[in-house]
């Protein structure tokens, strides 16, 4: 016996790798969430939403915008003169994805400061409006979102700024799960105590730079603040209140009435990501001009940010494109008010794990104990479902199942498995070549024990002939002649399913029972239930019979036949009419309660007709030219024929196959009937009897 290790070896070290490769998930390093996210990515990538208007509009501070005001940052009152015009037409909100955190430079307090003025020139500047006033009067006006960010460094001159959402939570306290920064960064206190919101526009940070989930709600100095996004949807829907419910695990759910939004336990969502819309946008120069549809702003979120190249606020997405940092807060929106944000949810990870362990074991399993083309098909149907499971969840559930790690596991698995058969396989070829010497001598000691079988046709050639050409030692096709009275004769042509000693020896068992049941004179149609009745218990697994049985008289020259899912019988007359007769019924050996009157039989008369079967490794073989013979091929040898006799016409077929090539198709068996000749053999018997009598007499 081998040692447990040796034996089981090739299964020691799948376990092995299988635990590798779950310590690494469940480590989850950076390459590996990389891996993650290429399926993340893949599903925004086929199935982007496809919206063709927008809740949002983005005021865009592009180039046309730099070349009409100059470089960035702008006067505050140029700021203030576009929410004045956008506030007259009644949006939702407005957000700025801008920060403002110096005082404007033509300030009155900058330009005191920056010169040396006199007494009265000081006194007049104090009394005029700065733009900062005048921008905060016209946040005041409206409802407006500045962007705060965090930070991990103390920003010079900031203030202990606080939100203005007040958050109420259920079940916890939301501050131990959520995203946290030491520090923010946002704009001067008078312009963030002018407006209705302060939203985070704070990032998680991406390995690869694309912003694919961002935080709901982060912490700034142990303050609560919400993301940009659901701020604006806060202060668009007149809200106060920001409610967050917890769980066992974490955050669940964050609502600002009526809009629910479910997360991970962290507050995260995913963004789902729409195709840019040109009409989204409208140029900051156009809009302090005036120059716009009024329509276009009302009951709309009017988000304020820059996509011009030199300001440096463009992000990457999962559709493989560029764009400005703005809109990524406008597809959160979007993604708030239609409910069409993503989930990764932590019990989906969990799935994802024991599913692919158990599909990885599953497959690594055919690799050993199947043919690779099974264990092929087992891969790739398993690839299929996660696939169909990973595509299925992100469409109807908004869910993001990671396909790419259970196919990256899957992959490992199954190549492991097939290299361990290749090797398991080449150690056994070698001992089957020694085993194919020994049971080539086996298999042509069987091949000339079966030639035994065979009848001595010889003797009927005049009224009927057979061959058979084996492709092997060992044929699975046979025909038999029973001579069971002085006119009567019972006959059989067959083609044994399979190949070699396992079809020889179905063969020589068929062919027992017909000889046995011949000789008894049953009557034809009880020959044939015998035979698929004994060959159904005899248990040959997966194996069956087609063949003709047959019948005929010499001296009416009537054949009585059945044909049991065998090829069409060929009969043709004298003028070489020919007909070919289909099978009415199934083959033998596969119906378990075969009855009599399933057999079906016919009578036809031979006088003046020959009558050809013949398997299907004479339709189905090889002629020089490289074509199949097929029947119409056997219906020309025939024509060709001058003198139509049985020897001729199986002697014709048969050498039209077996021209020379090394190994044939399949088996060559054919039988020919024609009792056109019947009556030399009568009268060769009646003088027989003659010449018994006299010897009789004269004793």
């Amino acid at each position: 016996m081998k040692p447990l290790f040796i034996k089981y070896k090739n299964y020691i070290i799948f376990l092995i790798l299988l635990f590798f490769l779950i310590v690494l998930k469940t480590i989850n390093p950076s390459f590996i969430k990389s891996i993650s996210y290429l399926s993340f990515d893949l599903y925004q990538k086929i199935f982007p939403l496809n919206k063709q208007t927008s809740e949002v509009i983005i005021i865009d501070v592009d180039e046309k915008s730099l070349g009409k005001f100059g470089q960035f940052p702008w006067n505050r009152s140029i700021f203030a003169k576009i929410v004045e015009n956008v506030n007259a037409t009644n949006p939702k909100a407005i957000g700025f994805d801008i920060f403002f955190t110096e005082k404007d430079k033509q300030s009155p307090e900058e330009i005191i400061s920056a010169y040396n003025l006199i007494p009265t020139d000081v006194a007049q500047l104090q009394g005029i409006k700065g733009p900062d006033e005048i921008f905060r009067e016209q946040l005041e006006k409206s409802k407006s979102v500045i962007a705060v960010l965090g930070s991990s460094v103390s920003s010079h001159g900031t203030y202990d700024r606080s939100a203005k959402a007040k958050f109420l939570s259920k079940g916890g306290d939301p501050k131990e799960f959520t995203y946290s920064f030491p520090y923010s960064i946002g704009s001067l206190e008078k312009l963030e105590n002018s407006v209705k919101g302060l939203g985070s526009i704070s990032f998680l940070d991406q390995t690869d730079g694309i912003i694919r989930s961002l935080p709901l709600i982060v912490r700034f100095k142990n303050k609560l603040y919400p993301t940009m996004g659901l701020e604006m949807v806060r202060v668009g829907s007149n809200q106060k209140n920001l409610y967050v419910e917890m769980n066992e695990v974490g955050i669940n759910r964050i609502s600002s009435r009526p809009h629910k939004i479910y997360s991970d336990p962290n507050g995260i969502i995913w963004i789902r990501y729409k195709k840019s819309l040109k009409s989204q946008y409208i140029s900051a120069s156009s809009v302090f001009d005036g120059k716009f549809d009024e329509s276009r702003f009302k009951n709309k979120y009017v988000l304020i940010g820059a996509s011009a190249q030199g300001l440096f606020d463009l992000v990457k997405t999962p559709l493989g494109v560029t764009i400005p940092g703005v809109e990524v807060h406008g597809n959160v929106i979007e993604n708030i008010l239609d409910q069409s944000y993503l989930i990764r949810n932590p019990n989906t990870y969990i799935f994802e794990l024991l599913f692919s362990i158990v599909v990885a074991c599953v497959t690594f399993l055919f690799s050993q104990r199947t043919k690779p083309k099974y264990s092929l098909s087992i891969f790739f149907g398993s690839l299929a479902i996660v696939i169909v499971i990973g595509f299925s969840t992100f469409l109807f559930r908004s869910e993001l199942v990671d396909i790419s790690y259970p196919i990256f596991m899957l992959t490992i698995t199954f190549l492991t498995g097939l290299y361990f058969r290749f090797i398991e396989e080449n150690r056994t070829a070698i001992a089957n070549l020694q085993k194919e010497a020994k049971l080539l001598r086996e298999r042509e000691l069987a091949g000339e024990v079966q030639k035994s079988l065979f009848p001595d046709i010889s003797e009927f050639e005049n009224f009927i002939y057979a061959t058979n050409v084996p492709a092997r030692d060992v044929s699975g096709d046979y025909f038999d002649v029973v001579n069971v009275n002085k006119n009567e004769y019972f006959f059989t042509l067959a083609d044994v399913s399979g190949k070699g000693i396992k079809a020889g020896m179905y063969m020589a068992k068929a062919s027992s029972i017909f000889r046995t049941l011949s000789n008894l004179s049953y009557p034809l149609e009880k020959i044939v239930f015998g035979v698929n009745n004994e060959l159904v218990e005899a248990k040959f697994k997966g194996m069956f019979v087609t063949a003709v049985f047959g019948k005929f008289n010499i001296d009416t020259s009537d054949v009585t036949f059945v044909n049991a899912g065998h090829e069409s019988i060929m009969v043709f007359d004298r003028n070489k009419n020919f007909e070919f007769l289909k099978s009415e019924m199934p083959p033998i050996g596969i119906i378990k309660y075969f009855t009599e009157s399933m057999v079906k039989s016919k009578t036809i008369n031979l006088k003046e007709k020959a009558f050809v079967v013949y398997t299907d490794g004479v339709t189905e073989g090889y002629l020089k030219n490289g074509q199949e013979l097929g029947a119409e091929g056997v219906q020309r040898i025939v024509t060709k024929l001058d003198n139509i006799t049985p020897k001729n016409i199986v002697d014709s077929i048969a050498n039209e196959l077996n021209w020379g090539a090394e190994k044939l198709r399949d088996d060559i068996t054919c039988l020919a009937l024609d009792l056109k000749n019947t009556e030399l053999v009568n009268l060769k018997k009646k003088k027989k009897e003659e010449n018994k009598t006299d010897l009789e007499i004269g004793k």
